[in-house]
């Protein structure tokens, strides 16, 4: 074929590509606050709930955080947002459950901090929650599925909802506008290599 031909065949490909792109985007005509889930094995999910919260203070919308599990407060993406004058930041954990090693001490701190992001879900003024780490919490069975469930059904109608962790409940799931599924592939990790600085903490 052709170079002319070559450049002929794209622009039709592309042309009907832009109509279908078109076409979906013109039906996409209702706006509302969106649940969405970021699971799976793989790394990522926090980092691109952090990149949401960037997307959003950009937009200059005011952006609230809920970690369930991590109790450290020496992480980059921490020590970044707390510096913005548009977001709240609660550290709710205590350290992974293999550190602690207390069933009701964890219990009731997921619990504690479930009432804190009750209260964060009833702020209209918070445009978006990131909820780090959340499905911990409802697999271990420290907080209960349908309470969550229905705080999260009657939160403000434009506040969008991004929560993270592995094995993400199938009813949670299904409540969710948006399903991402990290898939772990390869990790230094497994390799020997700590977790460094700016890319893991």
């Amino acid at each position: 074929m052709t170079d002319s031909g070559r450049a002929e065949r794209y622009r039709t490909r592309m042309q009907r590509k832009k109509e279908v792109i078109d076409e979906a985007i013109a039906r996409a005509d209702r706006e509302q606050g969106l649940l969405l889930i970021l699971t799976g094995n793989g790394k990522g999910k926090s980092s691109s709930a952090f990149g949401m919260m960037a997307r959003a203070l950009g937009h200059g919308m005011r952006v609230g955080v809920a970690q369930f599990i991590k109790g450290r407060s020496d992480t980059g993406e921490e020590a970044f947002f707390r510096k913005q004058d548009q977001v709240v930041w609660h550290v709710l954990g205590e350290g992974f459950t293999w550190d602690t090693q207390n069933l009701e001490r964890d219990t009731e701190t997921a619990q504690r901090g479930w009432a804190v992001v009750q209260e964060m879900l009833r702020d209209p003024s918070l445009d978006l929650i990131v909820l780090d780490e959340l499905t911990y919490p409802l697999k271990f069975g420290w907080l209960d599925l349908t309470v969550v469930l229905n705080d999260l059904k009657n939160r403000p109608a434009m506040q969008h909802v991004v929560i993270t962790g592995r094995g993400a409940p199938e009813a949670l799931c299904e409540a969710a506008d948006t399903v991402t599924e990290m898939t772990d592939v390869k990790h230094a990790y497994r390799a020997g290599v700590q977790a460094q600085k700016g890319i893991d903490l």
